[in-house]
């Protein structure tokens, strides 16, 4: 089952946290596919390398490739809660490798999922949960008299200004939401009395906070 909205994290981190002197060490991070994930495994087992478990979990394609990894530590207390983690918290195409460096110190079944639930969950908290939402960029074009009211108006609406022209007119370049871009243009065209200078881009998957703000 694919998940209902569309969250994924907005940066890659690194977290680590030591319990019983054993040192858990939590690599996240967004990847585009299956193969991606695996790339991202590849590269933390190479460089903890020496470690003695390199635990894994990804989700991606909405949700419908997931797999885990103990990768060595008793079979359900490693993969499964960190995969748990990303599950609940509704992520896509997002991969947590979890390293340990054992202490001496045995954990227990349950210490060892509270364990890899904890660095998991640090991961995501780092890295900014963040959801995705279809968004437009456009153009559009102004005389230098009505610049200033249009700019303020995009700069009191959730939308990114990505760019200015000034030339013989100003050329602005930005991105809104899709949900909010018909009403956004209307009151543009009004700006302009009735003259439509707007030109669509592109229309991409960009992300948005817990506010619902374009970041």
């Amino acid at each position: 089952m694919g998940i209902e909205r569309d969250y994924t994290i907005l940066n890659s981190s690194e977290v680590k946290f030591e319990e019983k002197k054993s040192i858990f060490i939590c690599n996240i991070s967004r990847v585009k596919d299956e193969n991606d994930a695996l790339r991202f495994i590849d590269n933390i087992k190479s460089k903890y390398k020496d470690a003695t478990h390199n635990v894994y979990a990804y989700t991606t394609n909405n949700g419908i490739s997931m797999r885990y990894s103990d990768d060595g530590e008793p079979q359900g207390t490693a993969g499964p809660p960190v995969l748990e983690v990303l599950k609940r918290e509704g992520l896509n195409d997002v991969v947590c490798v979890v390293t340990r460096y054992f202490g001496g110190t045995l954990l227990g079944a349950g210490g060892l999922i509270r364990a890899y639930s904890k660095a998991c969950k640090m991961g995501v908290d780092e890295s900014k949960k963040v959801l995705r939402e279809i968004g437009i960029e456009f153009t559009l074009k102004c005389d230098y008299e009505r610049y200033g009211k249009i700019n303020n108006y995009l700069q009191n609406k959730n939308v990114i200004i990505k760019g200015t022209e000034f030339m013989e007119n100003v050329k602005m370049t930005a991105i809104c939401l899709m949900e909010d871009f018909d009403n956004i243009s209307s009151d543009i065209i009004e700006f302009m009395n009735g003259d439509n200078t707007i030109n669509i881009n592109s229309k991409e998957l960009y992300f948005v906070d817990e506010s619902g703000k374009l970041i």
